[in-house]
């Protein structure tokens, strides 16, 4: 049984944004960055579901008159789309940074508070300082400035666009250094996500360093279940404790 992510308060300003957005027509913008002052970050996440590997997060604050063009949610572009974009935002963007909570960090915390701590760690590790966080998503994790949660922010907020790709960008490679490192479980290709090849050599080699021992699939996977059977999105059992 997958657990719920928390609501956080209602959020005028992102409401806000979503129908300036319906206006301006399809494609992230900084509607919501310019509804603060100060400088005002994205924060996105990447490697929350998989069964193998750490959770990445990265945030980023945009230069007004220099975003790239084509930035969206990571998930809808190409991987080479995503690849020149990286370049691009981290030449043109005020400020990027990106950051891991590892494996271990995820048995010890569960996934919501390791993406949280690898969060945080990303806004931290700007080189200035954000007073406003725009957070992807409906829960408002603690953070060292004022957090404004988006629910699709990737789809809505030019800077937490960019954060999603810098953190996917950052964890697939990673991955594909693990593949090298635990030859055999397909991490170059699956990134460590559920997938039949990867399920497939989960029983046959058993788990790797970098397997999430705790998560569900993996269980029933190691069982000689079928994965699937979890249900869900299939997350940590310890998502909201």
């Amino acid at each position: 049984m997958s657990a719920r992510i928390p609501p956080s308060k209602s959020d005028s300003a992102a409401r806000a944004g979503k129908a300036a957005g319906a206006k301006r027509g399809p494609g992230p913008n900084l509607t919501l960055e310019k509804l603060h002052t100060g400088p005002v970050c994205g924060v996105d996440e990447a490697g929350r579901g998989p069964w193998a590997g750490p959770v990445c997060a990265a945030a980023v604050i945009l230069h007004a008159r220099r975003v790239p063009d084509g930035l969206n949610d990571s998930k809808k572009l190409t991987p080479k789309v995503r690849e020149r974009l990286e370049i691009e935002i981290k030449d043109r963007a005020v400020a990027w940074s990106v950051a891991f909570a590892s494996v271990e960090e995820i048995a010890r915390l569960n996934i919501l508070h390791a993406t949280g701590l690898a969060m945080r760690r990303a806004v931290e590790g700007l080189a200035t300082p954000p007073a406003v966080a725009l957070v992807d998503g409906n829960y408002r994790f603690p953070l060292p400035c004022s957090v404004q949660t988006v629910v699709g922010g990737d789809g809505l907020s030019a800077s937490i666009a960019a954060a999603s790709i810098l953190a996917k960008t950052a964890r697939d490679r990673l991955m594909v250094e693990m593949d090298a490192l635990y030859p055999g479980y397909g991490f170059a290709g699956h990134k460590g996500y559920g997938a039949p090849v990867h399920a497939q050599a989960l029983s046959s080699l058993g788990p790797s360093p970098i397997h999430r021992l705790r998560w569900a699939p993996v269980q029933l996977v190691l069982q000689g279940l079928d994965p699937d059977t979890a249900g869900g999105d299939a997350e940590d059992p310890l998502w909201d404790s």
